[in-house]
């Protein structure tokens, strides 16, 4: 018996170099989707590098899950330096991992943030529980340095998570606030935009400009992944990155200081020579992932010192804002959603649920007074060199802070725009650099100079060549009579793909280039209109008519045919223009009437489907 088992288990093992390469190749897919958000987010000139690529998401978090095979490992011997090595690494790398994508929580939902922060959680308590138990289990086999690089390791990311969850429920207060402050400057937008037509009657493109401006500042500033990124709890993962950074360095160093050398031949453990390769890739991953949290915490500190230098308010710095709390006590203060009659029974329970949650607001806002003294102290230590670097560029760089000045007016961020009106900020957050205002700003130019670059040619010359389209208007009429008796929602994008489709099918038409150049212009045409449509349905209202329109025009453009029927036979097929409009009405209000016979109720709500009855 004993035999077998000895021939199963070597059976087994063959297999796990494979599983070692798998969480190598998890972990370098996670490292390249974080150096893609630093590089991203340095050519944009976004320095607080956006998650675009590794974000806080069921991938992601899969990705990590499959790189974590090793600290969750209890059933495989793991019994050399270099084993325990590469399990710390992957702790780090966990950490490193969580504080690249925090930022990520505020481009969420709520009902995300609560999916994702339980995913979250349950993952690193099961990568913590599984490591105290081998650290316990074989503290008398490696050396004691080992067993406390652990300990910290599963300390940190346990932190990590204490913050995330700080974060996260702050995070529904923080987003109405900031779209009540978007709402209300936009009605301060609109009623000087009002006031300066009446006034100073500028030109329309300026107009337009100064109100992009405008909009695009509010929109930056307001950005919930700005706004987490600096944060005082996206500042304390930085630090905590850091700190685990520098042990992955101790780490990694001690490794080589023991081997001497890596050789990619040798086995370790059953994962064979791929353990080293999970060491060098989850290594270099850490460091790379450090870029996102280092750049924030620069960030986030330079703001900081900024307001220090002008004033040093302690007793401001930890003033608890409402918004840190304000979730906390409308679940503490709300009526209990448990439906139980006994009274007492109730009122039990509702005490309970208050004393759990005043005792939770307690450590919120201890959380947030220790987030805010570990964002403060720095600041505090490095603002003395930022102001000897204000002033030596004082004495030296007039000329150039001259010229920038003039560069900052030129650029549109001028005292006659009055732009940090349009800062959109949270209670308690110090105002944005005027650096910082200066590239959103060149952002905004940079875009409507591509905008510029890349008009749409081909729309531009249909518009100036027909300047009048009245007929539009006229062919969506409501004295048209309905085949149907529920009236489609008015949208425009569905009228213009049918129209174009008539016009491409007349006979003197179809048959030169016209329809060829016809098709490009609406085509841009189209792709501005669907934008602008979904931009302006916010409950949804069009999305059914605006999917029917984009399905009937993609078989236009693409094949010529409109609701089944081929364009260019028809346009052959009929010489008089007018019998051939009348063929495609009979063919319209046969497919109607034919959608009507076999569709049901519900079918009949969605225009698409109107497509698969065909």
């Amino acid at each position: 018996m004993d035999s077998l088992n000895s021939a199963v288990q070597e059976k087994l093992d063959e297999a796990m170099p494979w599983i070692g390469l798998y969480i190598a190749a998890a972990s370098a897919v996670c490292t390249l989707a974080m150096a893609a958000d630093a590089f991203n987010g340095f050519t944009s000139k976004k320095l607080w590098l956006p998650c675009n690529y590794f974000s806080m998401n069921a991938a992601s978090l899969t990705l990590l899950a499959v790189a974590m095979k090793l600290p969750m490992d209890l059933n495989t011997y793991l019994l050399y330096q270099a084993d325990w090595h590469a399990k710390i690494c992957s702790l780090l790398f966990m950490s490193i991992s969580m504080s690249n994508f925090m930022s990520s929580l505020g481009s969420m939902t709520d009902k995300e943030i609560r999916t994702n922060m339980a995913a979250l959680g349950i993952l690193v308590i099961t990568i913590v529980v599984n490591m105290w138990i081998q650290t316990f289990q074989l503290r008398g086999y490696f050396h004691t340095h080992m067993m406390i690089a652990a300990l910290i390791s599963t300390i940190l990311m346990l932190l990590l998570l204490g913050t995330f969850f700080s974060s996260a429920i702050s995070l529904p207060t923080s987003k109405r606030s900031l779209e009540s402050k978007y709402q209300e400057m936009h009605r301060v937008a609109m009623r000087e935009e009002e006031i300066v037509k009446r006034t100073q009657g500028l030109k329309i493109d300026q107009r337009m400009i100064a109100g992009m401006k405008k909009y695009w500042v509010m929109a930056e500033t307001s950005n919930p992944q700005f706004v987490m990124a600096r944060s005082v709890f996206c500042t304390t993962s930085s630090v905590i990155c850091l700190f685990a950074a520098s042990i992955l360095q101790v780490v990694y160093i001690g490794y080589f200081k023991r081997s001497h050398k890596v050789t990619i031949g040798e086995s370790a453990s059953v994962y064979g020579y791929y353990t080293k390769w999970i060491l060098i890739v989850q290594s270099h991953g850490g460091y790379c992932g450090i870029i996102a949290p280092v750049s924030r915490w620069l960030i986030a500190v330079r703001f900081k010192c900024l307001t220090i230098c002008h004033e040093i308010s302690f007793a401001k710095e930890i003033e608890i804002e409402e918004h840190w709390i304000q979730t906390l006590k409308y679940w503490r203060d709300s009526f209990s959603v448990i439906q139980i009659r006994d009274g007492k029974c109730r009122k039990y329970i509702h005490d309970v649920k208050w004393f759990a949650l005043t005792f939770l607001i307690r450590v919120q806002i201890m959380m947030v007074l220790l987030n805010k003294l570990l964002w403060f102290i720095p600041a505090l230590l490095i603002t003395p060199f930022v102001l000897c670097f204000k002033k030596f560029k004082t004495r030296f760089l007039d000329k150039v802070t001259t010229s920038n000045e003039d560069m900052r007016s030129e650029s549109g961020c001028s005292v006659e725009l009055n732009l940090n009106r349009f800062v959109l900020l949270l209670d308690g957050e110090q105002e944005l650099p005027q650096r910082t205002l200066k590239d959103i700003c060149d952002q905004a130019d940079k875009v409507m100079k591509i905008g510029m670059k890349q008009q749409p040619e081909n729309l531009l010359q249909l518009l100036n060549k027909f300047g009048n389209f009245s007929s539009v208007r006229e062919f969506d009429s409501l004295q048209v009579p309905s085949l149907h008796s529920q009236e489609p929602p008015n949208c425009w994008t569905l009228p213009l793909a049918t129209l174009t489709s008539i016009a491409i099918s007349l006979p003197n038409i179809a048959i030169n280039h016209k329809a060829t150049q016809l098709v490009s212009s609406v085509s841009e045409g189209l792709s501005l209109a669907m934008l602008i449509e979904k931009t302006l349905d916010q409950n949804g209202e069009l999305m059914n008519i605006r999917n029917a329109a984009d399905v009937a025009w993609a078989g236009v453009a693409i094949y010529r045919k409109w609701q089944q029927v081929d364009l260019r036979r028809i346009s052959l097929d009929y010489k008089s223009s007018k019998n051939l409009i009348q063929e495609l009405s009979s063919h319209a209000e046969m497919t109607v009437l034919e959608f009507k016979r076999k569709a049901n109720d519900f079918l009949m709500e969605n225009p698409l489907n109107g497509q698969l009855v065909l």
